[in-house]
């Protein structure tokens, strides 16, 4: 009788608690309905290679550092079904993150393939990692020379700041020059690059570029290289206080055209987490679980995803995307 009523009493509990979970999924503190994003179509597929990471910076939004494995490191047969997947729902390209990709050991073996079906895009620091996997990256040019690859590899490589000394403040001693000789490296193997870098609160952007176009034609490279500059997003597990998105929010303010650009609406992320590989609803809410939409992009694409992180917010007041420009 004891262990029937701790039972009872337990299965109560996690009622309770997992009604506590969709009520603050499907609404805000206040008890208003939670703003939404609709899946319309699956655009892009980004694969998470994994937290770990060479550089340990402090700012970094996925907690990256040597030897993290908050997000395991995903392998070529982790991620080909879900490519193969991907394919089948009319996706237009394959993007990476990490982590640091260029740890990974199957990164080129994937790019190969993944780059065989779609254009592929992939976010590197542009360090150590890249500069070993010298030889490898030519690999994919030759591929592409000879015609056996059917599309383009692209890259972000962080330039955070104009200037080693901010920049190395937070990734480290050497970092910067570094860096750009990874950008170098890219450009003269003939890939499309681009630079992200960190958005200043109360910046001025366009004397913020103009240092940086200063910069890079000083290290004689493309003045024309596009820039994608980014909010600081905090660190994993972060409850930083956000204005809360509500329905009525979504309704009154975004237009149609800037609902579309919302990373949920049009792609999807994998992890690899506890030896599983799981579809996330976009690259900026790995760390919460409830954000996870199953183990496969068909049953993804079909769940409503609710406005309640607070990268969020970020998205809705700066349209946040990690979308390579000009797609």
């Amino acid at each position: 009788m004891h262990d029937d009523v701790t039972t009872q009493r337990d299965i109560t509990l996690l009622s309770l608690e997992t009604d506590q979970r969709n009520r603050d999924w499907y609404f805000t503190a206040q008890d208003e309905p939670r703003g939404y994003i609709d899946a319309v179509k699956l655009q892009e597929l980004w694969v998470h290679t994994g937290t770990a990471c060479n550089l340990a910076c402090p700012f970094c939004l996925e907690g990256s550092k040597p030897g993290d494995d908050r997000l395991q490191v995903v392998n070529f047969d982790d991620v080909q079904p879900y490519l193969d997947e991907a394919i089948t729902l009319g996706v237009e390209r394959f993007s990476f993150t990490g982590g640091e990709p260029f740890i990974v050991r199957d990164l080129i073996d994937i790019l190969v393939y993944a780059s065989s079906l779609r254009p592929c895009f992939v976010l590197t620091n542009g360090t150590e990692p890249l500069l070993q996997r010298a030889p490898q990256l030519q690999r994919l040019k030759e591929l592409h020379r000879l015609k056996q690859q059917s599309y383009p590899v692209a890259f972000r490589v962080s330039l955070d700041y104009p200037d080693a000394q901010q920049h190395d403040a937070g990734r480290g001693q050497g970092s910067f020059s570094t860096a750009l000789q990874g950008l170098k490296l890219l450009l003269r193997e003939g890939f499309d690059v681009s630079i992200a870098r960190q958005l200043g609160v109360g910046e001025d952007s366009e004397q913020v570029e103009q240092q940086f176009r200063d910069l890079l034609a000083a290290e004689d490279l493309p003045t024309t290289i596009p820039f994608t500059a980014f909010p600081d997003f905090s660190t994993p597990g972060v409850a930083l206080a956000a204005p809360e998105i509500t329905e009525t929010c979504m309704e009154r303010y975004p237009t149609a055209a800037s609902r579309s650009h919302f990373m949920c609406s049009y792609s999807r992320m994998l992890v690899k987490r506890a030896g599983r590989m799981r579809v996330y609803a976009c690259t900026l809410v790995d760390d919460d679980p409830t954000y996870e939409l199953g183990a496969t992009l068909a049953a993804s694409m079909v769940q409503r995803v609710m406005l309640g992180h607070h990268r969020c917010f970020s998205c809705y007041r700066f349209g946040a995307s990690c979308r390579q420009p000009g797609h």
